[in-house]
């Protein structure tokens, strides 16, 4: 079985810029009845099929599939409901973690998220200088919820 375990946390300044190359990121989502999640992603050249379980706390069941670029994109564009989330993302290691950064695009510009992947729930990390407040029970950073209630509509 495959299972996420996460942690997200707004980003509060620049110093991580210059330690990553970022990368495009489009995604789309499929309605489903439940909360499970159905996501179409491109990453340049690539794609992936991805299935998501309900959230618990920093835990849920993910499975990820790549598939062919050209059908990612005819599902982005005739499948998943609008808008796309588009984003840069930008990989880095800082004291033996991995954290992606998520630099947002169009409806959600101006939104910066990290996350980092862990490997036990119960798992002790430090973090970057970077990081700001934790986000990881707030749904409203979900990328799925992004894409129905961009960050442009928040009443901060």
């Amino acid at each position: 079985m495959a299972v996420e375990i996460e942690r997200k946390f707004l980003v509060e300044d620049d110093r991580w810029r210059s330690l990553a190359q970022g990368y495009l990121y489009r995604q789309g989502y499929i309605a489903t009845q439940d909360l499970t999640t159905v996501r179409i992603r491109t990453i340049g050249d690539q794609a992936y099929l991805t299935i998501k379980g309900k959230n618990t706390g920093m835990t849920r069941l993910e499975f990820e599939y790549e598939i062919p670029a050209v059908d990612a994109n005819q599902i982005l564009t005739e499948l998943c409901s609008p808008p796309l989330i588009e984003k840069y993302r930008y990989c880095l290691d800082y004291q033996g973690k991995t954290w992606e950064v998520d630099e947002f695009l169009g409806d959600n510009q101006g939104l910066i998220l990290a996350e980092v992947e862990l490997t036990d729930a119960d798992e002790q990390i430090s973090l970057p200088p970077w990081i700001g407040e934790e986000v990881t029970n707030d749904a409203r950073y979900y990328n799925v919820n992004l894409a129905k209630h961009p960050y442009k509509n928040w009443s901060n």
